[in-house]
This record gives structure tokens, sequence and C-alpha cells, in this order.
């Protein structure tokens, strides 16, 4: 059996989806989300997401919905491939001068539920899959020629609060609103039109970026609360969802975290007739200092998963992560599945062990019965267990 090392990026994935739908130039809309593009930065395109029709669409763009419904991947892809990004250009510091358009983006991005829109397109927009790891996919784009609000959005009070403080730095005022049980999804909407943070430094922030952002940001905080927690014990979880399954270890140590990911199948991974692909990145208890470049998004989305757990726990570890990424994963639906399926595989009851030999030997059995894998491949290349070996104990002084 071969394995090879890659970069998530390099992992390409074609939507396996056929939609039906036709779409209009002129339409009356509820969009859910908005869009901010990374290409051209400064200069990126800036959109908002729509159905081409009215309603309540809040669910469209709600990860945690999905989740707690257990949505089919095939109904989340209709749901999103069949929203237009009605969209412009504009430099991310244009926010300081503000645009009619600008405004209306924003209005998306800190509303409570999703706004109603006219919207008027030069051209009528043509569906075109484009395999992104990162974002939700949605449909087909197309330049705005006007847009209007035809009914007034409402803002959660909590949100307003912080949109109107411009004393108040980003992180923390992210990190509150997720204290008080904000969805990523809609912390990331926040950040990625501006709408937080001290005034001079307000700007747009490429959507697939304040996921990063958001995860990163709040998992920072729930490290800096679990080092006060005493360590916990030897305990294995397992579970997941849409094609994404996880197999979590945790040692009773003080925290690190280290996240392996596998493709299994070739419709994920075209080189499995010949081995099997995988990507991996690490931090000791010191944290990183550089972003996860081979994991990527999935990377932080996972870590938030497993500190929330040892914070529910009131425990502290060391946590190595094994994600497995099989055939049933057909359309990519972005970095929210990383952060749910890993939710789902804690959700489940776990395994305590003794020692350390009899979780891992557990693991590598779960494992080999369930994929016809040897996870041995991914442990010689653990920087975590390798760390653990040497590292030497205060009693052993």
């Amino acid at each position: 059996m071969q394995i090879r090392r890659v970069k998530f990026k390099d992992i390409e994935q074609v939507p396996q989806l056929k939609i039906n739908q036709s779409f209009k130039t002129d339409f009356q809309g509820s969009a859910p989300a908005p869009f901010i593009g990374r290409f051209g930065y400064p200069q990126v395109n800036i959109g908002f997401l729509s159905p081409q029709f009215s309603g309540d669409t809040s669910h469209y763009d709600s990860p945690r919905l999905w989740s707690k419904e257990n949505a089919a991947i095939g109904n989340i892809a209709s749901m999103r491939y069949g929203l237009v990004n009605s969209r412009t250009q504009a430099n991310v510091k244009e926010i300081q001068k503000g645009s009619k358009f600008l405004n209306i983006v924003q209005e998306v991005g800190i509303a409570k539920n999703s706004v109603e829109l006219e919207v008027n397109l030069q051209k009528t927009p043509q569906l075109q899959f484009k395999p992104e790891k990162e974002i939700i996919p949605f449909g087909p784009q197309a330049a705005i020629r006007n847009a209007r609000i035809t009914a007034n959005p409402s803002v959660d009070s909590r949100v307003e609060r912080v949109v109107s403080d411009t004393d108040l730095k980003a992180a923390p005022a992210i990190i509150s609103l997720y204290q008080k049980g904000f969805e990523e999804s809609a912390l990331n909407k926040l950040l990625s039109v501006g709408s937080v943070g001290l005034k001079e430094n307000r700007k747009l922030v490429p959507t697939r970026w304040s996921i990063t952002a958001v995860d990163d940001t709040v998992g920072k905080q729930l490290i800096k609360e679990i080092k006060d927690l005493s360590v916990g014990e030897y305990r294995a979880y397992f579970g997941g969802g849409w094609g994404n399954y996880y197999l979590l270890l945790l040692f009773p140590e003080v925290w690190s975290y280290e996240l392996f990911e596998t493709y299994l199948g070739n419709q994920v991974n075209p080189w499995s007739k010949h081995g099997y692909m995988y990507s991996t990145d690490y931090e000791n208890y010191d944290g990183r200092k550089e972003y996860a470049e081979e994991t990527a998004g999935g990377y932080y989305a996972c870590r938030i998963s497993v500190l929330e757990k040892m914070k529910e726990l009131k425990r502290q570890g060391s946590c190595l992560a094994l994600r497995f990424i099989t055939s049933e994963y057909n359309i990519p639906l972005g970095v929210w599945v990383c952060r749910e399926a890993t939710r789902k595989s804690l959700q489940e009851k776990p395994l305590t062990f003794s020692d350390q030999s009899l979780m891992m030997r557990y693991a590598e059995e779960l494992i080999k019965r369930k994929f016809g894998f040897d996870i041995n491949l991914l442990l010689k290349e653990s920087k975590l267990l390798k760390v653990k070996k040497e590292q030497k104990k205060l009693f052993e002084f």
C-alpha cells in the first residue's frame, strides 16, 4: 500500500449534480448571504446570493440547521446552486466611503433573516460548476444593473450593538457573539462585509478568508480557556457525516493538536488505485505561527469543535484527529462540513482506555474494519506522537 502527502487544495473534485433550473435577468429575491470574492484583491467582486423567489430563505445558509436535520448532500447542493450571485466590483476599503450597492450587501450581511430584494441583472446568469474547498457553493453569477431592498431587514439587537461600536476590535466582537450562541456562518458574514472592528480598520474581507478567520479567532480564545483545565483521559470518538468521518483520539496531556486528512475512493481520490493521499498539519502547546497550508480551513474548523468538547468536559488534552473522506462526499460543500462532521463525531459515546497502547490498537482495528486502511501509515508520520514519545514528564526527573 502506497501513501502520498499532498496539500488539500491540490485535490480536485467536480460536482456530480444536475440542476434543472432556468434563471431570469429580473426577479424578486430573498438574500440569505453576501459574497465577497478574493480574486484581484484589493479590487474584488462583491454581491449577495439569492434564489429567484421571495420568502424567508435563511435555511439556505445555515450549516448548523443542515446538521441538525441531517440534510443530504444533494439537497444542500440543490439549494445552494439555486442561489444567484448578483455582483459588481469594489475596493475592499471602499467601505469607508460607502455606496448604494455596498450598503445593500452590508444589510444582507448583518440581517437576522434573509433580505427581500428586487434585482435587475445586466444579462441572464448561466450556471457553471467551479469546485471550491472552503466556501459553501452557490449558483450562477451576473453583473448587477440595479437592486433595491423591498422590506425593512431585521437586525438582532446584540449584532446591532457590536456593529455600532466602532471602538471595539473585530476579534472581541466575534468572540462575544459566538459566546452568545451565534453560529459561525452569521459571524463570518459580519466580518466579510466589514461591519465589525475599529472604525478606521473596517474593510471588506473575502468570504473564503472570513470563514477561517472566525474559526481561528474563536479557536484561539477557547485554547486560552482550556489551558487552565486539568488534563483528561484516553478517549476515542468516531463518527461524522456527508461522507466525512473523524476518529478523534484524546490523550491526557497538555494542549496540542494534529490533523490528518486521508482521501479514500476513486471519486475523491483518482490516485486511489495506486495508493492513498493525505494532508497533515500540527500545533504544539504554543500554537501555530503560520497558516495551516496543507489542510487549510479544515484544520481550524475541526479544531474549534474539538476545543468545544474539551471545554464541555472541563478537561484539556492533546488531540490527534484523523479525517477520512470517502466517495460518498461527491459534491464539495465547503469547510463547514469539517466543523459539523467533527461535532457529530464528538456527540457519539466515547470509548475510554487505561493506556495509550489499548487506544491505538482500537483505532487501528476500527479503521481497518471501516475503510480497509492501515492507519499506521499515518501514525508513523505523526509529529504529535513523536513529541509525546520524546518529551520527558515531570516525574521522570
